[in-house]
């Protein structure tokens, strides 16, 4: 069935949180995949939560570091299976242990490799960055409601980012050169889990959502219906 889909036509997602995946999202990206004919995937980073190793202080109801990583793996077979292909850019949750090893005077060449950690499918690419049809892709850095506007300025091209999980839309943005456009996914999180309660009285919540874009062009959302409204 994959092979009559369209390697152009990408399906976008991020701010996954596994563990702490909002129920159905799963489901939810494989039926707009299956709707627009995406034969590429790329999730925007924060694949994995890794709560147990904020540098904040821990909260004492939750998993310790070691039975999240089992809890998260178990709950990755799932997109494994669905997903055997993918391009993951990493996250700045996906980098809290590498970044908790350097802080530990750790070196690098003694810290497992991303991909062994969370046992990455073969055909799961993982890096920072990827260009596609000239479109960057990357998790971002920057929160609030213009960064993937700012994103795309700043990299003189269109972009896509995830990172801020109560933003999803597309920002155009024209110079007399140039029109080009901003891309925020959303996000896949369950906002009652333990790892999100810093955002309980939050004025803005989460959106739900994963997107597309097709040849490069024509950036598209598409959110997921909680029943809050």
């Amino acid at each position: 069935m994959l092979r009559r889909y369209d390697k152009r036509n990408i399906l976008v997602m991020g701010c996954t949180h596994i563990p702490f995946t909002q129920e159905g999202y799963l489901e939810h990206c494989l039926k707009v995949r299956k709707e627009k004919k995406c034969g590429t995937v790329v999730h925007l980073g924060d694949l994995v939560d890794n709560l147990g190793l904020t540098m904040r202080d821990l909260d004492p109801d939750g998993h310790s570091p070691n039975d999240e990583i089992l809890l998260a793996r178990k709950k990755l077979k799932e997109w494994f299976l669905a997903f055997p292909e993918l391009k993951l850019t990493l996250g700045n949750h996906d980098l809290r242990l590498a970044r908790k090893a350097k802080k530990g005077g750790i070196p690098s060449i003694a810290v497992r490799k991303f991909s062994e950690i969370w046992k990455l499918p073969d055909k799961w690419e993982v890096d920072l960055r990827f260009v596609i049809d000239g479109v960057g892709y990357e998790h971002g850095s920057s929160t609030g409601q213009n960064a993937h506007r700012e994103l795309a300025i700043y990299n003189r091209m269109p972009a896509a980012q995830a990172h801020s999980h109560a933003f999803a839309g597309v920002a155009y943005t024209a110079s007399p050169k140039d029109c080009i456009w901003g891309l925020n996914s959303g996000c896949g999180i369950d906002n009652s889990a333990i790892a999100f309660a810093y955002g309980k009285h939050f004025k803005v919540k989460p959106i739900v959502s994963c997107a597309t874009v097709e040849n490069g062009k024509n950036p598209q959302i598409f959110k997921m219906e909680l029943g809050l409204q």
